[in-house]
């Protein structure tokens, strides 16, 4: 019987030890990630133009963190919402001060534009929606 209660013992002390084990990899709960979604719901099927998107993160006022050029493509391509196009990123360094992210885009022939949203200070998930219009 004491064998028993001893081999019980230290079975639940290995299995303690193991599951208190700190992992290497970051929680998924306290990495602070972007997640860019790009898509219209306006029918450019007929607009062969070119347009080409860069997706960036940015300490204010215009520290640039990371930044990231999409292939060129017609504007008649821009997915709809059922297809978006999605890009989750995490913020490098896991900055946690205040960051505005979003989209930044050129018309060929036409010009550029923009469209950010804020990240608040603490905030550790933030989705960019942009519908293109």
């Amino acid at each position: 019987m004491k064998t028993n209660l001893l081999a019980i013992f230290c079975g639940c002390a290995v299995l303690f030890t193991a599951a208190c084990k700190k992992s290497s990899t970051p929680d998924p709960v306290t990495t602070r990630k972007i997640k860019f979604i790009l898509y219209t719901d306006k029918d450019f099927s007929g607009d062969n133009g070119n347009i080409q998107f860069k997706l960036s993160i940015q300490k204010l006022p215009n520290q640039i963190l990371w930044d990231s050029v999409l292939p060129p493509m017609r504007i008649k391509d821009i997915p709809n919402l059922a297809h978006k196009l999605v890009v989750e990123k995490a913020v490098p360094g896991n900055d946690d001060t205040t960051i505005k992210a979003g989209f930044t885009y050129t018309i060929e022939n036409v010009g550029n534009s923009w469209y950010y949203d804020i990240s608040n200070e603490g905030e550790k998930y933030k989705e960019i929606l942009f519908n293109f219009q």
